[in-house]
């Protein structure tokens, strides 16, 4: 009985300690801003999913070209464009931006705020995702679409329209 009654204070002790220490760390770690706190608390994806693919390249390709200002983002940019789209796709791309004087891969002169990607169905070889785009904060955020067509077997993007 004597070992119970020495042990017990301990335990109390050790678990406030614990318990003081677990309120204490997020203070000490400072506070996140909303830019800094992930949207979710994981990610994941699938090297076998186009979709995911595509999600894949466009987020990659916005951070490069929002960073325009870091020396290796314009050579990112083309690298993400040779490794994702299939030949014919560059082309078209390369064709549209001369035609346009602007970004092939989001149809802009600028770049949006946010991004995401839904599967919209497949068939004869090919998946289509529907990317959209957000180009500004607040009630009333200004949207784009962009249909993206992507080869099963390769999983290349072999083609970019946007919609209307």
């Amino acid at each position: 009985m004597s070992i119970r009654i020495r042990t017990t204070p301990l335990t109390v002790v050790a678990l406030a300690a614990g318990l003081a220490l677990a309120a204490v760390t997020p203070a000490l770690a400072g506070a996140t801003t909303a830019a800094a706190r992930p949207a979710a608390s994981f990610a994941q994806g699938d090297p076998r999913n186009v979709t995911q693919r595509v999600t894949d390249f466009y987020g990659a390709y916005i951070d490069a070209v929002w960073d325009a200002e870091d020396p290796a983002s314009g050579a990112d940019a083309k690298a993400l464009r040779d490794f994702y789209l299939s030949p014919s796709a560059r082309k078209k791309v390369t064709a549209w931006e001369k035609k346009n004087h602007a970004d092939g891969i989001l149809f802009a002169q600028n770049v949006p705020v946010k991004w995401k990607v839904a599967y919209t169905g497949s068939g004869m070889g090919h998946a289509t995702s529907r990317v959209t785009l957000t180009w500004s904060d607040g009630n009333h955020p200004q949207v784009t679409r962009i249909d993206i067509q992507s080869d099963l077997t390769t999983r290349k993007i072999t083609d970019l329209k946007p919609t209307k």
